[in-house]
């Protein structure tokens, strides 16, 4: 078993914490690889379903998705119910058809601000992507191309607003650090010696409960 699928196990061993599921949250600046480390985390999850922010987030509401977040995807997922959310196209500037995300044992929440204070109690664990602001940034524009130079400018300024005044990592159970290959799992500062912490210290006990 690799060391992603030793994580994978447990996260999967932490309490319910948003009625039967585990919402795992995945942060980090723009460009720091959150999609593709939650596409692996998933898939060594045994397919966990994933939530997009930016399927929850808009050009008007870079940051301003939590009700939506909330009304469309927790309050669903507390309830043991499928959630149902419509993704916003940002080609078409609107809101596109529903989709449909199951109450899974584990449900990964990834985008910037995934940690933010309003999401947190409804966390099994906060992972953060150990990667600079500005490296991720400029992985980031190089990424998404000059045509989309104006709207980082734009982005980048909203995100320094956010992280001012909602700041994720300093919550962290875990700091994720890409390598050259795979990622190293680092106790975040979040972690406590309680609920969290057979996340990073790869126990098979369990958590305190």
């Amino acid at each position: 078993m690799d060391d992603l699928a030793r994580h994978a196990d447990d996260l999967a061993s932490l309490p319910p914490s948003c009625g039967p599921v585990r919402l795992v949250a995945v942060d980090g600046h723009a460009g720091s690889g959150k999609s593709t480390f939650a596409a692996r985390l998933a898939a060594a999850l045994g397919g966990a379903p994933v939530l997009h922010l930016d399927d929850l987030a808009t050009h008007e509401e870079l940051f301003g998705w939590t009700g939506r977040l909330r009304d469309q995807v927790v309050l669903p997922l507390s309830r043991g119910e499928c959630a149902r959310y419509a993704p916003y196209d940002w080609t078409e500037r609107r809101f596109g058809p529903a989709r449909t995300l199951e109450p899974a044992p584990v449900v990964l929440v990834e985008g910037v601000g995934a940690g933010r204070r309003e999401v947190r109690p409804w966390l099994a664990a906060l992972c953060w992507m150990e990667w600079g602001r500005e490296a991720s940034w400029e992985r980031g524009r190089r990424r998404d191309g000059a045509a989309l130079t104006r709207f980082w400018d734009g982005w980048t300024r909203a995100e320094d607003r956010h992280f001012a005044e909602d700041p994720s990592r300093p919550h962290a159970d875990v700091l994720v650090r890409q390598l050259p290959e795979g990622y190293a799992w680092l106790p975040g500062p979040g972690a406590t010696a309680g609920a969290n912490r057979s996340i990073t210290d790869g126990s098979r006990s369990g958590p305190s409960r």
